[in-house]
């Protein structure tokens, strides 16, 4: 066993009350075994970090399960191959996995899709033409299906979805107006990404500054944040507006069970019936079959330069629990993603 290949892994240790915290994790080392016919040994060269691990996290019910106690976090990665009894890869190969936070992985081909390098940096795969890039393609293709001049608001717009809401939105040829945190992200929808209009959610006046860039009201919300973001959008909903939902982070470390504050329900409901609005909450892979036009259209957009992207890299898989504890609080700028190897 002592050339045997080892594996250094972040397992969830406990699940969170609250806040997620470094000590919800644990590092392992663990020596893997043999490969069986069919198998890959994967080195995992990038980890992606997205909000939705936080779900998975907890134990309550939700669109998948979450990992068990002991249980390697899950997320999207970039590997190589580095050894193959499948005759469909090659050591060397670069492909897109799902192998979870960990330097190496076996995997028995299913799932793996390779990746070329002349094409597109490989760690494009976990943000622009990947995941993020596809949940904003697909809310905005079936969702919220924007129209020439219509207003479009994305919070969070500096991120991985966001960022690419708002720039394909503009292609579509809507109005956007992006909500982000801080003078910086900012500067950077409105200036490189060319978003009409960039309002700070810190600022004191948040809500008049959004009334203001909104004067015709709202078409499009592309909802991925809630909280106090969503009340300053709710009021400026125009009739027959759409809300496709992918995520909430303001609320993802709030206890289901309870409620804080008055009850909103009946005054949303009023709305959606008074102003036939459409919310409607997604998850990517419901429109898997898309994905063909998605790859082909982004980077059709990218080689332009209509479609552009910013990665935030954190180096370490050691460092990959507390570069995700500031996803959540904001802290991160552009697609966060952890280099684990040299690629």
């Amino acid at each position: 066993m002592a050339n045997q290949p080892v594996t250094t892994r972040i397992v969830l240790a406990s699940r969170p009350v609250g806040k997620p915290v470094t000590a919800n994790f644990r590092l392992e080392r663990e020596t893997l075994r043999d490969l069986d016919e069919g198998e890959v040994l994967l080195q995992i060269l990038y980890l992606s970090l997205d909000p939705y691990m936080r779900g998975r996290m907890d134990d309550a019910k939700s669109y998948a399960a979450p990992v068990e106690i002991g249980g390697v976090m899950e997320g999207g990665t970039v590997a190589r191959v580095v050894k193959s009894r499948n005759t469909e890869f090659t050591p060397g190969d670069i492909v897109l996995s799902h192998s979870g936070w960990q330097s190496h992985a076996i995997s028995n081909g299913a799932g793996l899709r390779k990746l070329d390098p002349n094409v597109a940096p490989i760690s494009t795969a976990l943000g622009i033409l990947g995941m993020p890039g596809f949940t904003a393609y697909a809310g905005l293709r079936n969702i919220a299906r924007p129209k020439v001049g219509e207003t479009l608001v994305v919070a969070a717009a500096s991120g991985a979805v966001g960022s690419a809401v708002g720039q394909i939105a503009k292609i579509f040829g809507a109005r956007v107006v992006g909500i982000a945190g801080g003078p910086d992200k900012c500067r950077y929808i409105h200036d490189e990404l060319g978003f009409d209009a960039a309002i700070d959610h810190r600022a004191g006046d948040f809500q008049a500054q959004l009334a203001s860039a909104c004067p015709k009201g709202i078409d499009i919300y592309f909802e991925n944040v809630g909280g106090h973001v969503w009340n300053a959008v709710f009021p400026l909903l125009n009739d027959f507006a759409r809300v496709p939902i992918c995520g909430l982070i303001a609320h993802y470390n709030e206890d289901p069970s309870t409620s804080r504050g008055s009850d909103q329900l009946p005054a949303v409901m009023r709305a959606i019936l008074r102003k036939s609005l459409t919310i409607r909450g997604f998850i990517q892979r419901e429109f898997a079959d898309q994905r063909p036009d998605f790859y082909r259209e982004a980077g059709k957009w990218i080689s332009e330069g209509r479609l552009k992207y910013k990665e935030d890299i954190v180096d370490g898989l050691e460092n990959a629990p507390e570069a995700f504890l500031g996803l959540l609080e904001g802290r991160n700028f552009g697609k966060l993603v952890v280099r684990v190897a040299q690629s």
